[in-house]
């Protein structure tokens, strides 16, 4: 006869308490090898917080940083093509399993690896659907966790978390991470303002240590003739000081991060002297100022 919750006393013998306590006491044995962790969010779908990740952890993996990255999007995850280590094997050793390595070795763990590559989605197995909605959040934050502590991410510099379109993400990793900070993801829409500047007063209900804002697409590169249109007006800038966050960077669009993108090739180190290579490098730059040389060390 199946069991009530109310005729379960304590735990009903799945000791479920300890097993949650392994888990933790692996995560923080991992990112205890990690000296940086930050999330890269938005809150907005379809500001390029994914093509933004791979290039930076490209930028800074070429400058000598060990550098990891975790596709927290278990849904849409695309961190796999980005950095071309869609089809890798991953492979499993008594220390756990080792995550894929992209360009320059940056270590990649992304749901996409564990999928079939026939357009299977992801699903969570419940015995109604009503049930697999009701939990969804609670077994997307128990799969987030135990990515992060099943993985073998050996000693990092810095470990990029690229996270999903909406807000819930990121308290959730707060929660079980030490984060050391967050970029967020903006492009000029007032709608996209909208959506970020909420996402950026939850952050603060929940500590998370806000880095800045980077406002993408702010411009476009016509590769024909070579030139930069003038940057769009003000969004991000009065983005920026609505929500008092300094604006890291404005980077144009270049119809080549797309080409790139497909191809699992960096568009940073593809085209390091375009406007828009340029913007990316700056804006590693900002950021490694920000967690290495600004007394951020802790």
């Amino acid at each position: 006869m199946p069991k009530r919750y109310r005729d379960i006393v304590g735990d009903g013998g799945s000791n479920i308490l300890v097993q949650v306590e392994e888990i933790q006491a692996r995560l923080r044995a991992r990112m205890a090898r990690v000296r940086k962790k930050v999330a890269v969010t938005s809150g907005k779908g379809g500001v390029g917080k994914s093509v933004l990740t791979a290039n930076l952890a490209s930028i800074l993996a070429a400058d000598g940083r060990r550098v990891g990255v975790l596709d927290a999007d278990l849904n849409g995850p695309s961190m796999a093509k980005l950095l071309g280590v869609r089809g890798q094997h991953l492979h499993l050793s008594p220390v756990g399993v080792h995550p894929a390595e992209g360009p320059l070795g940056i270590r990649v763990r992304s749901m996409d690896l564990l999928l079939p590559e026939d357009r299977a989605p992801l699903t969570w197995e419940a015995p109604t659907q009503q049930d697999a909605f009701v939990w969804r959040g609670t077994m997307e934050a128990t799969a987030l966790r135990e990515l992060l502590a099943d993985t073998a991410w050996g000693d990092l510099d810095l470990l990029l978390l690229d996270l999903p379109p909406g807000a819930p993400t990121l308290p959730t990793l707060a929660g079980l991470l030490d984060l050391d900070g967050a970029l967020v993801v903006t492009i000029p829409s007032e709608v996209a303002g909208l959506v970020v500047s909420r996402l950026v007063e939850l952050a603060r209900t929940h500590g998370v240590r806000l880095l800045g804002l980077v406002e993408n697409m702010a411009g476009y590169l016509c590769v024909a003739c070579g030139t930069l249109g003038e940057l769009f007006p003000g969004d991000g800038e009065s983005l920026a000081e609505t929500s008092g966050l300094p604006l890291l960077a404005r980077i144009p669009f270049d119809p080549r991060i797309a080409w790139c993108a497909d191809r699992g090739r960096p568009y940073a180190l593809e085209h390091p002297e375009s406007p828009g290579g340029q913007a990316l490098r700056a804006l590693a730059a900002r950021l490694r100022a920000l967690l290495w040389e600004e007394g951020a060390e802790r």
